[in-house]
C-alpha cells in the first residue's frame, strides 16, 4: 500500500539541516515478520519529508513499534528497500544522522552513570570533549536531568529513564529523530518538558517521527498522520486534523478521538478543535455555533 506524501509542515522557509521538499527516509515494500509467523508489516511504502512531523498512529498490535524500528533501521526488513537522505545507504552508514528512542530505556541506557550515557553517542562519532560536555549539559538542564547525572541509570524512575534516553539520543544531534512513545511514564510536567524540547528540535529543522496509539498526544507531535489498522496496513494517511476528526475512520482502527474532538462533535460544533487550547479559543470566540 502506498503512502503519499502529503503537505510538508508549515515553516517560515528555513531549514538548518535539509531543504524542505528532501525526502529524509523513503521505504518502499516494507515486509516484516515476527519469529512466530506473525506478519507485522506487508509491503508498506512510506516518505518522510525532511523537517516534517509524522505521527505512526494505531492500535495496540498494528505494528506501529516495528515500523518505526524499520525506518530508523534498529531492525532489517524481510523485503523492501529504504534510502535516506536520497541516497542508497545503509541505517549504519547515517547514524550520526539518524537516531531511534525505543520504548525501553535501556537500549539507550547501559553505562554505570547517566552522564557516561550521555556522553557515549558523541564519543562514538568523535565529537570533541569541551562540545560533548556543552551538549550533555544543555540537554540535562533542558530535560530535567542536571542533579541525576552521576546517578546509575537503574536508580531512576521509569519516568527519568525515558527522559535520560531522550537526552543520550539527541547528544548526536540527529537530523531525523525516531520515537516509540516518548512520553510514556512522564508525568504531566515532565512531559510538558519534553513536548516543547520536541517542539523546538523542530522549529530547528529536526525530522520527527513518533509512533503513538494516543491520539491526545497525535496533535501537539505531528502536522501528518500514518494511520495503521489492526491488521498493520495503512489506513489512512493525511494532515493530523483530518485523521482525527474522522471518527467513523478512527473507530474501525479500534481508536478514540481525542476526547475535545468527541465533546465537540457531539454538540454539532463547527471546526472541531482539536486540542483544549484550540478549544477555549473557539469558546472565547463571539461567534462560535453549536
Amino acid at each position: 500500500m502506498t503512502d503519499d506524501a502529503g503537505p510538508t509542515v508549515d515553516t517560515d522557509g528555513s531549514r538548518s539541516r535539509a531543504e524542505e521538499s528532501d525526502p529524509a527516509i523513503e521505504a518502499r515494500g516494507l515486509t516484516y515478520t515476527y519469529p512466530d509467523g506473525t506478519v507485522a508489516v506487508s509491503d508498506l511504502d512510506v516518505t518522510v519529508r525532511a523537517g516534517e512531523r509524522l505521527a505512526l498512529l494505531g492500535p495496540n498490535g498494528a505494528g506501529k513499534s516495528t515500523l518505526l524500528q524499520l525506518l530508523g533501521g534498529v531492525l532489517d526488513p524481510d523485503a523492501g528497500t529504504r534510502r535516506y537522505f536520497g541516497v542508497d545507504v545503509s541505517p549504519d552508514d547515517v547514524r550520526d544522522r539518524l537516531s531511534v528512542l525505543t520504548q525501553d530505556p535501556s537500549d539507550y541506557l547501559f553505562n554505570p552513570t547517566v552522564r557516561e550515557d550521555l556522553e557515549y553517542g558523541p564519543a562514538q562519532l568523535d565529537v570533541p570533549a569541551a562540545e560533548a560536555d556543552a551538549r550533555v549539559a544543555c540537554l540535562a538542564e533542558r530535560l530535567g536531568l542536571a542533579d541525576l547525572l552521576d546517578r546509575p541509570p537503574f536508580r531512576l524512575s521509569g519516568g527519568q529513564q525515558r527522559r535520560a534516553a531522550l537526552a543520550s539520543a539527541l547528544t548526536v544531534e540527529p537530523d531525523v529523530l525516531c520515537l516509540d512513545e516518548p512520553v510514556s511514564n512522564v508525568d504531566a510536567a515532565n512531559r510538558a518538558t519534553v513536548l516543547d524540547l520536541l517542539a523546538g528540535l523542530h522549529a530547528d529543522g529536526t525530522t520527527l517521527v513518533v509512533s503513538t496509539p494516543d491520539t491526545e498526544l497525535v496533535p501537539a507531535v505531528a502536522d501528518r498522520v500514518l494511520l495503521l489498522a489492526t491488521d498493520g496496513t495503512v489506513a489512512a494517511t493525511g494532515p493530523t486534523r483530518e485523521i482525527l476528526t474522522d471518527r467513523p475512520l478512527l473507530e474501525r482502527c479500534n481508536l478514540a478521538p481525542p476526547r475535545v474532538v468527541e465533546l465537540f462533535d457531539e454538540v454539532g460544533a463547527d471546526d472541531v478543535p482539536l486540542t483544549l487550547v484550540e478549544a477555549v479559543a473557539r469558546l472565547n470566540e463571539t461567534d462560535v455555533q453549536f
